[in-house]
């Protein structure tokens, strides 16, 4: 009989020590999956707090800018951005003629408009007629030889993102726009 207890106790070990380690890899496996989803949500949450501060920096340059030019600055400033830049494209390129004194008879320009809000984005898409008008007379009232420089580009580049903000304003009451960007500019 005390034979017989030995053996149960032999295959009572021998089963412990298996379940044992199974269940120890169960518990390590439980462990792992822990430490990563907790270094997972922690990345998430330091990455994604570190996007905050730069919205502030961007205010408080618009602000700066804003004492030199109130109408440019003032729309960014009231929504101040969030997320990732999103771009519209405004299609077709923007094709205008240049009357006979200039040398330069054409230009062709392609923009997109550019903001982190999409609410921004829809409202230059269901306006963009009312945008595309106010950008050709601008650019039509253009000498192109001022154009052929980088800071006459520039200059027309904030132009076209104030009259755009301008015709926004008029008709939706919300002229905000971070920018415009130009894919695009030839003149010949």
């Amino acid at each position: 009989m005390a034979e017989e207890e030995d053996l149960d106790l032999d295959v009572e070990a021998e089963g412990g020590a298996a379940g044992g380690g199974g269940k120890k890899w169960i518990i390590i496996g439980a462990i792992a999956l822990v430490v990563i989803l907790g270094g997972a949500a922690a990345a998430f949450f330091l990455l994604s707090g570190g996007d905050e501060p730069p919205p502030a920096a961007e205010v408080a340059t618009v602000e700066g800018a804003e004492a030199a030019a109130p109408s440019t600055a003032a729309a960014p400033a009231a929504g101040a951005a969030k997320g990732p830049m999103q771009y519209l494209p405004m299609e077709p390129a923007f094709v205008v003629n240049f009357s006979a004194d200039y040398d330069v008879r054409f230009m062709q320009i392609s923009m997109q408009a550019g903001d982190r809000d999409s609410a921004v984005l829809d409202n230059v898409r269901n306006n963009l007629p009312a945008i595309r008008h106010a950008i050709v007379t601008l650019l039509q009232g253009r000498n192109p030889e001022e154009l052929n420089t980088t800071e006459g580009a520039e200059k027309l580049r904030e132009d076209v993102v104030n009259a755009t903000r301008n015709v926004l304003k008029e008709l939706t009451g919300d002229g905000r726009l971070e920018t415009i960007y130009f894919t695009s500019f030839v003149m010949q």
